[in-house]
């Protein structure tokens, strides 16, 4: 009943609109108790119309209104331009555009089917890549570039959309502000191609955004090059992108938003794998860094390998992290030397028969490298359990 309803106020702005604008005219939809569900008026909206709007001398025309099972009446006034119209043509008007209405009601929206689509390719519930690609085709949406996933929860925007009052109206409203955050997400990006997006549900936009070096050079830093392994391959861009995205979403929004990177997986599976990624890095980012905050999974500390399910993607991070340090073997071996002397300078120079000042030095150069330094606590723990797991797997290869 409840999305019976829904249909209803979808169905009704709809008339509401095409027939005010056609008729020139202050037009209100009502439900078979005669509350207002949509109105010229807003401050009509979900109050009893005759109460509000008496019409003693029946200048108002009542036209029947059904959307399945759900009654009402679309309620037109005269047009305010004083024009005289015929009632029987005004009538026939109304029912043209309610039959419209209706009919389009029954055809599943453009992006609905898009949101769908999407929801599914994220969560691999997908057969045969080549009819993922035929549909995807006719959906309008680009698969042959490489894509990486960036999950924006803007709960606290969508799903506060509605208000006790009108419930039933809850999906409308919810559809209304998701859009709002895509169009937001889009203008911020500029093309629609770049950046695909869909409603996921849970107040959450899933973007898959285009993440070759040449769809990110407006937020590459040559500085700061990134690491050579693929999946984390132009990460730190995408993440000052997601950054910018951000303040933008924020200021657009005046709500929470938290935004979570996944890395780029290649082909049609990988974009599972990718929103995986950005949903661990969401989940586990608000909840040990706070709001308002882009979430990776290299930037999640000890949490990542705590609080990551996925062994392969541990695995991953440890090698990622350590990447920095597979030609220094040097460094390797004193971060070994460092962790076995429980993290004792004088204990650890001692074993690597070298000075306490040169072991400090080979410290100084892996914070440098890594960004991680071993003589803080959560780095610390963080260097050795990346440690740990590359080594396990490695035993096992």
């Amino acid at each position: 009943m409840a999305m019976v309803k829904v249909q209803f106020d979808r169905v009704a702005e709809v008339v509401l609109e095409r027939t005010a604008e056609l008729l020139a005219a202050d037009v209100a939809v009502v439900d078979d108790r005669g509350v207002t569900r949509a109105s010229t008026d807003p401050d009509l909206v979900g109050l009893p119309f005759d109460a509000v709007q008496p019409d003693p001398t029946g200048h108002f025309l009542r036209v029947p209104l059904r959307v399945d099972s759900h009654e009402g009446q679309v309620i037109v006034g005269p047009p305010v331009t004083g024009e005289a119209t015929s009632p029987r043509l005004v009538q026939a008007l109304v029912e043209l555009v309610i039959n419209q209405a209706a009919v389009l009601e029954q055809i599943p929206k453009r992006h609905e089917l898009k949101d769908k689509f999407i929801h599914d390719l994220l969560r691999g519930q997908f057969g045969d890549e080549a009819d993922v690609l035929r549909v995807a085709q006719i959906l309008g949406m680009d698969f042959t570039r490489p894509r990486a996933v960036i999950l924006i929860d803007a709960a606290e925007f969508i799903l506060s959309a509605s208000g006790p009052d009108r419930p039933e109206a809850a999906e409308v409203q919810r559809r209304r502000r998701a859009q709002l955050v895509i169009a937001s997400v889009v203008g911020f990006f500029d093309l629609p191609n770049d950046s695909i997006c869909a409603y996921i549900g849970d107040g959450d936009i899933a973007v898959l955004k285009a993440s070759s070096t040449q769809d990110l050079v407006a937020w590459t830093d040559e500085d700061s090059p990134d690491q050579p392994a693929a999946s984390w391959a132009n990460l730190s861009a995408l993440k000052r992108a997601a950054d910018a995205l951000l303040a933008r979403l924020r200021r657009d929004t005046g709500a929470h938003v938290n935004v979570g990177i996944g890395r780029y997986h290649p082909g049609i599976r990988g974009l599972a794998r990718s929103y995986q990624d950005a949903r661990a890095a969401l989940f586990l980012g608000r909840r040990f860094h706070g709001q308002n905050r882009v979430h990776c999974l290299d930037g999640l500390g000890m949490a990542a390998f705590v609080g990551v399910a996925d062994e392969r993607t541990k695995i991953d991070l440890a090698r990622h992290l350590l990447s920095p340090l597979d030609h220094a073997p040097e460094l390797l071996e004193t971060l070994d030397a460092f962790f076995a002397a429980d993290c004792c300078l004088s204990d650890a120079a001692a074993r690597l028969a070298i000075h306490r000042n040169t072991l400090s030095y080979r410290l100084d150069k892996v914070a440098l490298l890594t960004g991680l330094d071993p003589r803080r606590f959560d780095d610390a723990v963080q260097v050795r359990l990346a440690l740990l797991v590359r080594s396990l797997r490695s035993a096992t290869e």
